[in-house]
């Protein structure tokens, strides 16, 4: 109880749960703290007999972890009651299910098998007439292994597999692999390297919002919307294409140096184009705020609330929606961001609008920093030693929906474990919560403010 008293007095001193996984040695459960300033620290626990104790009465964002690492790897979490399943799939609904009863509750089940071009994601809606009382997802229909296939791989075999867990977050995904496999052998990345991983995050962070804000017109139907900021994601990525090879950005991190470099003239005339992308954007942006029947149809939708966004580990655009000032960039990052201040909507009403609001206030942010990096050539980089080799690495990128953390353990220079724990895995929580009092039709709006991942989590 030694270790839970001091993840207790270290939540109560103002430090953030980040992530929960079984050790190397398949015997122990490590949590990942974060302090106010962004440092990290991990502590351990042995199992006695399989079990440790639960921390969800204490960081209740623990509750996936704990869960998938019961359906993965047998351990128990005592105090975690019930312990419902989270990967696995059971028949019986009550195993995974929350219970809700009472005069005229039922269920609307949706999915895994949608209309439209999307991944398999399956949600259980339990409602009175049209208003949600409790909604459980069920992801991991294409839960693919990928941790387990990098336990024995060499550090390179592993990048490939941390940066196909989400093509959306392939950048964000990678330097966090890249910045934990380093923090583990005792390396830190020069400047120059620094600079070109934050120009492929600021790039990802780009396209992925104007994305993000052409899905929210379409889930009320606001079909202008939609097509100008699909047409500004597609030129975002033709940007991409023409920088490093590839509109997803795949390929340009690995861990231990540098991939990607851009000379003066590759560099200036991305720079250009962004410009040109900035102002097209702003006037797009600026329709959005002038169309009354869009606004009126976002705000006091899928609200939600600072205590609970606290309480369930809420990160990125979802977060800074509430008034929470948590940015890993604004943190110990290991990427390039001085003086960096997190974006924030006019009012944090942690609703729909918010979520709208603070996306475009971030791709403002996003520009400036593109324009002011491109300003000069970017430098491939390299990696210098920063000291002694550690037995586990940590690595925190702020990606387009929150802090992606990753944590490695090498053994022999070869992957004893890889945890993968992305913003979009610590966000699903957060979005059942926001759907709660909600009429069941509000569901995709509210889905698509969050426009979360789902093939990071069936990592």
């Amino acid at each position: 109880m030694r270790w839970r008293d001091e993840i207790a007095a270290r939540l109560e001193a103002g430090e953030r749960f980040a992530a929960g996984w079984v050790g190397a040695d398949g015997c122990s459960w490590r949590v990942a703290l974060v302090a106010p300033d962004g440092t990290p620290s991990v502590l351990s626990c042995e199992a006695d007999g399989g079990v440790v104790p639960t921390l969800v009465d204490l960081a209740p964002a623990a509750g996936w972890d704990e869960r998938e690492a019961h359906d993965l790897h047998g351990l128990g979490f005592a105090g975690h009651e019930p312990l419902r399943a989270l990967v696995a799939h059971p028949d019986d609904p009550a195993a995974w299910m929350t219970p809700v009863g009472g005069d005229g509750v039922h269920d609307v089940a949706v999915g895994p098998i949608h209309a439209g071009v999307i991944e398999s994601g399956h949600f259980r809606f339990h409602v009175v007439g049209e208003r949600i009382l409790a909604l459980d997802p069920r992801l991991f229909y294409k839960h693919r292994g990928l941790e387990q296939a990098a336990r024995g791989e060499d550090v390179a075999r592993g990048a490939a597999l941390a940066g196909r867990a989400c093509a959306a977050c392939a950048v964000s995904t990678s330097v966090a692999y890249a910045a934990a496999v380093e923090d583990a052998l005792g390396l830190e990345p020069d400047r120059d390297l620094r600079i070109a991983r934050t120009v492929l995050a600021e790039l990802e962070r780009l396209y992925n919002h104007l994305h993000d804000i052409g899905a929210l017109c379409a889930g009320v139907g606001f079909a202008p919307g939609t097509m100008a900021f699909a047409t500004l994601k597609d030129r975002a990525q033709a940007i991409n294409e023409r920088v490093c090879g590839h509109r997803f950005l795949f390929g340009t991190v690995g861990p231990e140096g540098g991939r990607f470099a851009l000379d003066a003239s590759a560099a200036g005339a991305a720079r250009a184009a962004l410009r040109e992308l900035r102002a097209d954007a702003a006037a797009a942006w600026r329709e959005l705020e002038f169309t009354g029947s869009l606004l009126a149809r976002l705000g006091g939708v899928g609200v939600v609330e600072p205590d609970d966004a606290i309480a369930l580990g809420a990160n990125g655009p979802t977060a800074r929606a509430c008034g929470l000032r948590v940015d890993a960039r604004a943190e110990r990052s290991p990427l390039w961001y001085p003086a960096f201040a997190p974006a924030a909507p006019r009012e944090a009403t942690g609703d729909v609008a918010a979520r709208l609001e603070v996306r475009a206030a971030e791709l403002e942010t996003t520009h400036e920093i593109l324009d002011e990096l491109l300003a000069a050539p970017v430098g491939r980089g390299a990696t210098t030693s920063a000291g002694a080799a550690s037995e586990i690495g940590l690595g925190r990128v702020e990606s387009p929906r929150g802090a992606t953390v990753v944590a490695v353990e090498l053994s022999g220079g070869r992957i004893a474990r890889l945890r993968i724990r992305t913003g979009s895995y610590a966000n699903w929580p957060v979005l059942a919560r926001a759907a709660r009092g909600n009429l069941l039709p509000d569901f995709p709006l509210i889905n698509k403010s969050f426009e979360l991942c789902y093939a990071c989590v069936d990592r």
